[in-house]
């Protein structure tokens, strides 16, 4: 069967600061090439429409399937679905990923017949198992999988992640991937899941509460493949188990691989475990972004990080001992005045951090989807991005952008722009020179896409689709509510100190 998998366009945040390869659809293209089928991928952060509609007709897939791990590109992937349809009648079409996860039924119903089926969970496993009941009743019994028929039983977990490395030869372009000055970046993946349950955050319900690590051969192998000098780890939370990132360390040493490191991490996890960053310093790593979230205690309590304000300042202490380039985040709410903003761009124009900020967003799949999206503001899918205001603002909304968009042009005045170019020239001419445009294309494009007009008109749009509401509760929905994977104990989980609970996940 031939078999076209797509990824959907890029986010708002995504035309700036990164553009990240799909390594998720590499690994359900890697598992779906291992079964015998015939696999294209297309990232449409790269690619337009008009290609995507190349594809079907030069390729001619039998089935299609899309990406749908933010809830953003929901209109486009359903759009592209009834034009699929339309175009070519007989073509399976399905869509996975994960915000797709947690709304397959309303997806479903938006869909009106032009997709066939949804993947609810992690896609390797069970992709090839998809297409090989395409068409059978007993599609719609599949782990996993949703139809308009009926749903399968829970979403099964691959059991070893060590299976189905990435099929990056798939992707084209390679060199549009960057992650600021890392360009190109590639993508790896050490672990899965994430070992804490912040009320924000869907990654720990969408894994149930797991945590899966690479054997230390594997991500070492997986690395040593990889084309480009820059590697961006996607894991949620980075070295965890510090053993773990040595021993990975050590393979990588054996064979001899050099490359420079970015990654994500909790800041008490450096704290506790500084001597595996140290030892990922001599071995290239040298880009730091760390979730602080917010800056004072009420705040993190109510995003239920378990880390107080002293240990993230020290964490960044410790980044800086280390050497490290460090981009931390706050999440800018909805209530915030002014005030509140102008304390924030004072704390940001105070450190030497790259200070980014993301709007409070209820996602389906959170615990906050179900404590305050009663309250939404609006429904509109492409609004959920993180960029954008979707609960009601205590200020005028056009008041809040135009706090938010000041608030973050504090990046703009001290990395990117003009001061930033004369600091980086020569890093950006040497890129320039070998063909990689995106980081210098990165420094001027601020003011174009952070734009108070911009984000306020985005409010503006007509609404094709709508996204369902919450359902009221009574209380507050347990985690295992929440869960797309149900494992029956928690895999590889960390050793946990006091704040850190026992069933763990961010």
């Amino acid at each position: 069967m031939k078999v076209l998998l797509v990824h959907p366009s890029p986010l708002m945040y995504s035309e700036i600061f990164l553009r990240l390869e799909p390594i998720g659809l590499e690994r359900v293209a890697s598992a779906v090439r291992a079964a015998g089928h015939e696999v294209r991928l297309l990232d449409l952060q790269i690619f337009g429409h008009a290609d995507y509609y190349r594809e079907l007709t030069d390729f001619a897939p039998h089935a299609v399937g899309f990406s749908l791990n933010y809830l953003a590109n929901v209109p486009e992937v359903l759009d592209l679905a009834k034009e699929t349809k339309r175009r070519r009648p007989g073509c399976f079409v399905f869509a996975g990923g994960h915000s797709g996860s947690f709304i397959a039924e309303e997806l479903l119903e938006h869909a009106a017949g032009a997709l066939d089926a949804l993947v609810r969970g992690e896609g390797e496993a069970i992709t090839p198992r998809l297409l090989e009941a395409a068409g059978d009743p007993r599609l719609a019994t599949l782990p996993g999988v949703v139809t308009p028929d009926g749903a399968g039983p829970a979403p099964t977990m691959l059991d070893d992640i060590d299976r189905f490395p990435p099929a990056r030869d798939l992707t084209r372009r390679r060199h549009k991937y960057f992650i600021g000055v890392l360009d190109p970046c590639a993508s790896a993946e050490l672990t899965r899941g994430c070992p804490w349950d912040c009320s924000f955050c869907s990654a720990w319900t969408f894994y149930g509460r797991s945590y899966r690590k690479a054997s230390p051969e594997a991500a070492a192998e997986d690395l040593a493949r990889i084309a480009e000098p820059n590697v961006f780890i996607v894991d949620d939370v980075a070295f965890i188990h510090p053993e773990h990132g040595f021993a990975i360390g050590h393979e990588l040493e054996k064979r001899k691989v050099r490359k420079q490191y970015y990654l994500e991490t909790r800041c008490d996890v450096l704290l506790r475990n500084r001597e595996v960053f140290e030892y990922w310093r001599r071995l290239g790593l040298h880009y730091m972004f760390l979730g602080l979230e917010a800056l004072d205690e009420d705040a993190l309590r109510l995003h239920r990080k378990r880390v107080t304000p002293g240990d993230n300042f020290k964490a960044l202490e410790v980044a800086r001992e280390l050497g490290f380039t460090v981009a931390v985040n706050i999440i800018a709410d909805p209530d915030w005045d002014e005030r509140r903003f102008a304390i924030v761009r004072e704390w940001a124009l105070s450190v030497p951090e790259i200070v980014h900020l993301t709007v409070a967003t209820p996602y389906p799949g959170t615990e906050i989807w179900h404590t305050e999206a009663r309250r939404l503001a609006t429904l509109d899918y492409r609004l959920f991005d993180v960029q954008h205001a979707v609960l009601p603002t205590r200020l005028p909304l056009q008041r809040f952008y135009e706090e938010l968009v000041a608030t973050q042009a504090v990046i703009n005045r001290k990395h990117l722009g003009l001061t930033a170019l004369r600091e980086v020239a020569g890093l950006a001419a040497r890129l320039a020179l070998r063909g990689q445009t995106n980081f210098l294309r990165m420094l001027w494009k601020f003011g174009s896409v952070y734009n108070r007009d911009r984000q306020y008109a985005d409010h503006l749009r007509p609404v094709t689709y709508q996204m369902r509401p919450p359902a009221a509760v009574a209380t507050t929905p347990g985690p295992r509510d929440l869960f797309v994977h149900r494992p029956t104990m928690n895999v590889g989980g960390p050793k946990m100190s006091p704040h850190i609970p026992r069933r763990s996940s961010r």
